[in-house]
């Protein structure tokens, strides 16, 4: 089935919808057709948090992003987060604030957030093509070569649109559609990719670690990664032990830097490392104070008895039995060398990372189309006129709590808006 559009939107994720949407709005005359290779569409708006949805965070800006920063704080500034709030509300959609600054429909179902959206795509007569697969797109113009037209080749014809907005995410959650077929359609266009890698992922420990016997349990800490002995990252944040090793949202936004360390350091021999303080903020010489305090002022307390003031018990426990502690030795009778063993294991503990959990548990992907090849006033290509590409096929991926479907929501206004104008 052959047909013709104003503007072609391939992806029908966060993104775009968002863009079609903002089109159609901006220029209701226009025919503005999704296309989308699922059966059922917004799979991953549907299992994101948790089912909940978190729609977006009460305070973001350029720095929540692994981006380029002046770019990613003009898309913002375009439609913020509290556009997006006001945006969601005249969809119907009432969100609600959690303590750490996320936002959730008040239903605290994602299925609301997806319906909504769809529901104004049918308001505004958007087509929405699913299970039309986009194998390729070729750049064609028109006779005099002045207006670009794009022919958009899917598993059921051929789409032909003046404009084109690539929105068809990156390779994260492959079980909802993403397969990094959009990178290669961008690349056949003329655009380049940056190395994909899997971010705000779990990180499998070796299996010989403790983390097994904590599985369940949740505590601050923080996680330092390096990479050749240099530190490349730092951050507090709530960690999860679990069966395979650790998660949580400090590990989610960790991960990406553990990652590609890993990944560049196979190559010179610099493996990565993630060191982990049990007791945020706290260095060698105050925990050193603080247990010698401790031994003065109760004497016979037990080792894991103090410890337990600043850990969860379980893990107090087992910290004393990787540190070759006697759980029996009260921290009076405890030896010099074994507390500066205990500090150490408190403050710069090795976690040892084998690998990540892989693409069906990353949620999302760092790396793409560089930033660079894209105008941040429009989010058009610098490289194909009529052509504009948003959301996670950018080099452009925030860290965990509603930062992502931000930058779905920012780049799909602008992109949506810029290419209804265009036509207008």
């Amino acid at each position: 089935m052959d047909e013709t559009c104003d503007i072609a939107v391939i992806g029908a994720g966060a993104a775009g919808l968002a863009a079609g949407i903002f089109a159609a709005q901006r220029l209701p005359a226009a025919r503005v057709v999704l296309m989308d290779g699922a059966a059922q569409i917004g799979a991953k708006i549907l299992v994101s948090g948790g089912g909940r949805c978190n729609v977006v965070h009460r305070s973001v800006g350029a720095d929540d992003f692994n981006a380029d920063q002046p770019f990613v704080r003009h898309v913002l500034s375009a439609f913020d987060q509290d556009d997006a709030i006001r945006w969601f509300e005249s969809l119907g959609v009432l969100l609600k604030q959690e303590p750490t600054g996320k936002l959730f429909p008040t239903t605290n179902r994602a299925r609301t957030v997806l319906d909504a959206l769809l529901a104004r795509c049918r308001e505004l007569k958007i087509q929405v093509l699913r299970q039309h697969r986009v194998h390729s797109v070729d750049a064609v113009g028109d006779d005099d070569g002045d207006e670009p037209r794009f022919a958009i080749h899917h598993e059921a014809g051929i789409v032909t649109a003046q404009r084109v907005v690539m929105a068809t995410g990156g390779r994260s959650l492959p079980r909802t559609g993403s397969d990094g077929q959009g990178w290669r359609i961008a690349q056949s266009l003329g655009h380049s990719v940056t190395p994909t890698y899997p971010a705000l992922v779990p990180l499998v420990l070796e299996p010989s670690f403790f983390h097994r016997t904590l599985q369940g349990i949740s505590q601050e800490v923080e996680l330092s990664t390096y990479q050749g002995g240099k530190q490349i990252d730092r951050r507090r944040g709530s960690l999860l032990w679990t069966h395979f090793g650790v998660s949580g949202p400090v590990v989610s936004d960790a991960s990406r830097f553990w990652v590609i360390a890993q990944t560049v350091g196979k190559q010179n021999g610099d493996r990565a490392q993630v060191r982990c303080n049990l007791v945020p903020s706290a260095d060698f010489q105050e925990i050193d104070r603080w247990l010698v305090a401790a031994a003065a002022h109760s004497p016979k307390r037990g080792a894991v008895s103090v410890l337990s003031e600043k850990l969860p018990q379980r893990v107090a426990s087992v910290l004393a039995d990787q540190a070759g502690v006697d759980r029996n030795v009260s921290i009076g009778q405890m030896p010099r060398d074994d507390r500066r063993k205990l500090v150490h294991y408190l403050i710069d503990l090795l976690l040892p990372v084998v690998r990540d959990r892989g693409w069906n548990y990353a949620e999302v992907t760092a790396g793409g189309v560089p930033l660079q090849e894209v105008d941040y006033r429009s989010m058009a290509s610098k490289r194909i006129k009529g052509l504009y590409l948003i959301g996670e096929m950018l080099d452009c991926e925030g860290r965990i709590g509603g930062f992502n479907f931000q930058w779905a929501w920012s780049t799909g206004h602008v992109a949506g808006c810029a290419a209804a104008a265009s036509l207008s």
